[in-house]
């Protein structure tokens, strides 16, 4: 079944998406026959001590944990709206925060049951005061991170051994089991002046990262979001973790990432292969 596992919805501050109405609409008459709404979960409200940065980055990051009662009550009325035509899953992308491990078992174990889907990613690191985003800025990531760690590669290195903690981390049974955009520490690799390609070291991460994703029977975000980004232009993750994965059939689930109406179906064509 055609499907997108990855999508935002009007309750991001960060997104264009002015009714989640629209982007169904245009998937189903684009042919999808599965639609994943995974909204940016809350951030932990002691997310405050470790934030760092531009505020804008973390005043816009998710939605509001006020937020949560209305997203689930606006989504379910559009799964049962538009149930004859396709299937619509509701859940969360779910930020990992090593730190923040116990608030977020507790945040599932209280809104998990209503979700049916979702995606866990890693958006922020340790850097320069706290916790950086990696995928704001160019600026924000060089000065926040990899400036502040010594190189590229040791930030790449951060956030695959991040990737991977997220992986093993015991978040009770409502845990997401699809890894979002698992090359999104490379965003702006186009922009930086030093050698931005895979050590053998973090090659190896890479490697260690999949074998676990197979041994724990996870899938994987295949992102078409990264075609569309100025210093980035490939998939998440790119073209040689991809050909890993299929290797070991792990499974691939496309996802958009949209957030906004011009987004839906983005790119699909470019990946439908490895579906």
């Amino acid at each position: 079944m055609k499907r997108d596992g990855h999508t935002h919805t009007e309750f991001c501050p960060h997104s264009d998406v002015e009714d989640t109405e629209q982007l169904i609409r245009q998937a189903i008459a684009l042919g999808f026959k599965e639609y994943s709404i995974t909204e940016h979960a809350p951030l932990p409200p002691a997310i405050d001590t470790k934030a760092a940065g531009d505020s804008e980055i973390w005043s816009t990051a998710s939605m509001a944990l006020n937020d949560v009662d209305n997203y689930f009550k606006r989504m379910n009325v559009l799964r049962k709206k538009y149930a004859s035509e396709i299937v619509i899953h509701i859940g969360f992308e779910l930020d990992y925060f090593a730190d923040f491990e116990a608030w977020t078992t507790d945040f599932l174990a209280e809104y998990g049951p209503q979700t049916d889907d979702g995606v866990l990613s890693v958006h922020f690191l340790e850097g320069r005061d706290g916790l950086r985003g990696i995928d704001y800025s160019f600026e924000e990531y060089k000065t926040g991170v990899t400036d502040y760690l010594g190189s590229f590669e040791q930030a790449q290195t951060l956030y695959y051994q991040t990737v991977l903690r997220s992986l093993e981390a015991d978040l009770g049974p409502w845990k997401p089991t699809r890894l979002g955009h698992i090359s999104l520490c490379q965003k702006f690799e186009r922009f930086f002046d030093e050698p931005t390609a895979y050590s053998a070291k973090n090659q190896a991460l890479v490697t260690e990262l999949l074998t676990r994703v197979k041994e724990k029977q996870y899938s994987l975000d295949l992102n078409t979001a990264g075609f569309y980004k100025q210093g980035y232009q490939q998939s998440y993750p790119q073209l040689w973790i991809t050909q890993k994965a299929g290797a070991l059939q792990i499974p691939f689930i496309y996802g958009s990432d949209t957030h906004a109406l011009s987004d839906v179906g983005r790119g699909y064509d470019k990946i439908t292969h490895w579906l």
